[in-house]
């Protein structure tokens, strides 16, 4: 016994220690930054790439900006025929669907048919009409998606609708390139898509990842730290784009049930099982306004959310943890 603990001790100096590497990416128009655990830079750069490529094929698959994308060919077809698509698009749009079922329309993928009648680079200086306000959101509405299951094809009722999936596709990815790494055997890491971020496993030291959550009132600081492990957690925020008119501030964020920006609300922090739900709860948050937010979130089972409303209140869900700074 005495000998193999010996040899155990000879061998455990030999085991490589592993390390935090990261690299960052411009992707789907967005900053990307993959971390991952490995035991060395080799391992990590295996890594990087297999994220990045699957973050591309996902890219492909559903940017509505690449007239050969599958998305692209349902917008250029609606309201004219049923097009065919792959399996794994049709389910992103049922899931899709099922969030604006849930939200009572505060998210639709339908959103991208709006016209862009508000302005968020200074420029504006008046509000828009009523009739431009309505008419700006007349080709948006998920009801008019049609899928057919037996046929793989997705249509578009109305002539001029479109889809877009600005507000969970960032999160799909991420979703898909954690996947891929777990698949591949790295047991920890974290995928941040421009802030919606999904972390898996633990670091070395065998503490949980910890995640700042800015304070929207001083962007350069963080009010709360969460320990978050196999969870994903993304912060939808206006307080880098809005509009002030009359002395009224509106966010960037539009209602697309009635084309009006919302109010209440500067930020919106959602935990989720996966990033492709938190980050369309984020934004269906602000839409819904606090109360109903709130209320929605807590009826959701490994669910939780953080408001900071515009006098700077703060407001989150039942059983959330925050860490002061």
């Amino acid at each position: 016994m005495r000998k193999l603990v010996y040899l155990f001790l000879l061998w455990t100096p030999l085991i490589q220690a592993q390390e935090i590497f990261k690299k960052p990416f411009f992707l789907m128009g967005c900053d990307f930054e993959i971390t991952v655990v490995a035991q060395n830079q080799s391992e990590a750069n295996r890594a990087f790439d297999l994220a990045e490529s699957e973050i591309i094929r996902i890219e492909n698959l559903i940017s509505s900006w690449k007239s050969n994308s599958q998305t692209s060919s349902i917008n250029q077809n609606s309201g004219l025929k049923p097009v065919k698509v792959d399996a794994e698009l049709i389910q992103l749009i049922q899931r899709s669907l099922a969030i604006s079922k849930l939200t009572d329309g505060a998210f639709d993928i339908s959103y991208a048919a709006m016209d862009r009648i508000w302005q968020f680079d200074g420029s504006m200086n008046r509000l828009p009409s009523k009739t431009e306000i309505e008419a700006s959101v007349r080709k948006v509405g998920y009801q008019n998606i049609d899928i057919n299951l037996e046929e793989n094809t997705v249509f578009l009722k109305e002539k001029g609708m479109r889809i877009g999936f600005g507000g969970i596709g960032k999160g799909y990815a991420a979703d898909r390139a954690k996947s891929i790494l777990q698949e591949k055997g790295f047991d920890s890491g974290i995928i941040n898509a421009s802030g919606d971020m999904i972390v898996w496993g633990l670091m070395p030291n065998g503490n949980p990842w910890k995640v700042a959550i800015t304070n929207p009132l001083a962007k350069e600081k963080a009010f709360a730290l969460l320990a978050v492990n196999n969870q994903a957690i993304v912060t939808s925020g206006d307080y880098e784009k809005y509009v002030e008119i009359e002395g009224e501030r509106y966010s960037h964020i539009i209602d697309p049930r009635n084309g009006m920006p919302t109010k209440g609300i500067i930020s919106v922090t959602v935990l989720a099982p996966q990033a492709e739900l938190a980050d369309a709860l984020a934004t269906s948050v602000f839409v819904m306004g606090s109360q109903t937010g709130l209320d929605r979130i807590n009826q959701l089972p490994q669910v939780e959310c953080i408001i900071v409303q515009t006098d700077g209140s703060i407001l989150q869900s039942n059983n959330i943890q925050l860490e002061t700074k």
